[in-house]
């Protein structure tokens, strides 16, 4: 694949998800160290449109990117009548929400130098990311070593049920692959603790300056209620 394809490929990843790790970007599009380098200079310092993140994270700085209208987005733009601002409704859309996180953390973290402990997170997140990316979904918060995940925001879809279930199912099987390396390392092996919750949430502007209100319903919260049960 030339590289203008692949840096634009890239580009419309980080507008849709905001950050990506370098190493979900290695693995989704098969590059190289020597090619990444290439891409993070194309796109922090030549065209200015993103930041690096403590040497893993490549952060979206661009704004927002103009998207082809489809009819839901028509029903809900903002427009201009009579030279005042109309606010669109909020509009109600079905969510699947999953909450990961490592069982056991706590002995995990007095087993390990801190530094080690940094690099063992590091590694399940980016294991995790990768996985998550592969289905569409959107890490919505890091919360220590649990994550937060959107299917069907901010991009909908209609099966976001499957893509949660298949997004959990390929995390418990990549982290067969990372703990073989981890324990060679470090000597430790990790559980993952999935909670899986859908349902419909409603997402609109609030306040003043446009700013996007978060999937707002039942499924956000109860989605760590329900992470319950280790893989």
């Amino acid at each position: 694949m030339e590289f203008e394809a692949v840096l634009e490929q890239i580009i419309a990843l980080l507008q849709s998800q905001g950050r990506v790790s370098y190493g979900a970007l290695k693995r989704r599009f098969k590059l190289d160290d020597a090619y990444l380098e290439d891409i993070k200079v194309e796109l922090i310092e030549a065209q200015q449109l993103a930041r690096d993140e403590n040497g893993r994270i490549l952060v979206w700085e661009g704004g927002t990117a103009s998207q082809p209208h489809t009819r839901a987005d028509q029903a809900v733009e903002t427009d201009f009548i009579h030279g005042e601002r109309r606010i669109p409704d909020a509009e109600r859309r079905h969510l699947t929400v999953m909450f990961c996180d490592l069982v056991d953390s706590t002995s995990l973290a007095s087993q390990l130098d801190p530094e080690d402990l940094r690099e063992v997170v590091r590694a399940y997140q980016d294991t995790a990311a990768t996985v998550i990316q592969r289905f569409d979904g959107h890490i919505a918060q890091y919360l220590g070593d649990g994550l937060l995940v959107y299917f069907g925001y901010p991009r909908a879809h209609e099966d976001t049920v499957q893509r949660a279930m298949r997004s959990g199912l390929g995390m418990v099987e990549a982290m067969g692959a990372l703990n073989t390396r981890l324990e060679q390392t470090y000597g430790v092996r990790l559980a993952v603790r999935l909670g899986i919750h859908t349902g419909l949430v409603v997402v609109g502007e609030i306040g003043s300056g446009g700013r996007q209100e978060g999937p707002s319903g039942p499924a956000p919260t109860q989605s760590r209620q329900l992470c319950g049960s280790s893989m």
